[in-house]
């Protein structure tokens, strides 16, 4: 049934599809489920090339055994703001790191950035993600120093000098940046290999050709993102000493 728990006889289904070749889209419509179902399913059982249905259905009976177990401790529990519903935010957060897994993120910090983003707030200190996501203070910093060096996350400090972590309105604008960065030093290597290979021949064309195309698209991309900050961003960001929201 959509919305209920996958079935082991679904899990096959779903192996089935991968080994065709099928897209999740297809698998999912096949099933009856979302999409982001299928995505998130596959994601926690070893990705597409290494799924398998049993082993996946074990795991998952584990993982419900051990939430059991944990429930009382479990970010479910915890009352949320607005009459939300914490099993609608938990589920929300699966989804939304599962969506950050597929955009290349490791999972521990798709996890980490997902509880970031679906706070109130928008920032949390070490201790609270920490509790929120049930994982080790070394998880949690591990994932921060990757996140900081992608430009992802930023540190602050509230009222009381602890050490908090939050996203932004210029998280995206701070990304676009990034990505133009990464196209620029592509562009500049393409063109010193035109003259190593030698103007005209195939080879020193198609690094041409490339170089004009990202040159022509990180031109845009950035023109964009200066607009898209400058209509956007609202200056409305809750400053990073707010208390933070349970998730």
């Amino acid at each position: 049934m959509p919305g209920g728990r996958l079935t082991q006889q679904e899990r096959r289904q779903i192996a089935a599809g991968l080994a065709d070749g099928l897209a999740y889209a297809e698998i999912a419509r096949r099933l009856d489920r979302p999409t982001s179902t299928v995505t998130r399913e596959v994601s926690r059982n070893g990705g597409p090339a290494d799924y398998r249905a049993d082993p996946a259905h074990r795991a998952t009976q584990q993982r419900i055994h051990q939430r059991g177990q944990s429930a009382p401790r479990s970010s479910r529990a915890v009352p949320q703001p607005g009459g939300r519903a914490a099993e609608a935010v938990h589920d929300y957060q699966q989804t939304l790191t599962t969506v950050l897994m597929t955009q290349g993120l490791p999972r521990m910090m798709a996890r980490v950035l997902s509880c970031l983003f679906t706070t109130d707030s928008g920032s949390l200190t070490a201790a609270e993600l920490a509790q929120h996501l049930q994982v080790s203070p070394a998880s949690v910093s591990k994932a921060i120093t990757f996140l900081e060096s992608q430009d992802l996350v930023r540190r602050a400090r509230d009222g009381r000098r602890r050490e908090r972590y939050a996203v932004d309105d210029d998280l995206w604008y701070e990304a676009m940046r990034r990505s133009a960065r990464a196209n620029d030093r592509f562009i500049e290597a393409a063109r010193q290999g035109v003259g190593v290979l030698g103007r005209g021949t195939p080879a020193a064309n198609r690094l041409e050709n490339a170089a004009r195309f990202l040159d022509f698209v990180s031109e845009g991309l950035m023109q964009a993102a200066e607009q898209a900050r400058e209509v956007l961003h609202t200056g409305t960001a809750t400053p990073p000493d707010s208390t933070a929201e349970a998730t």
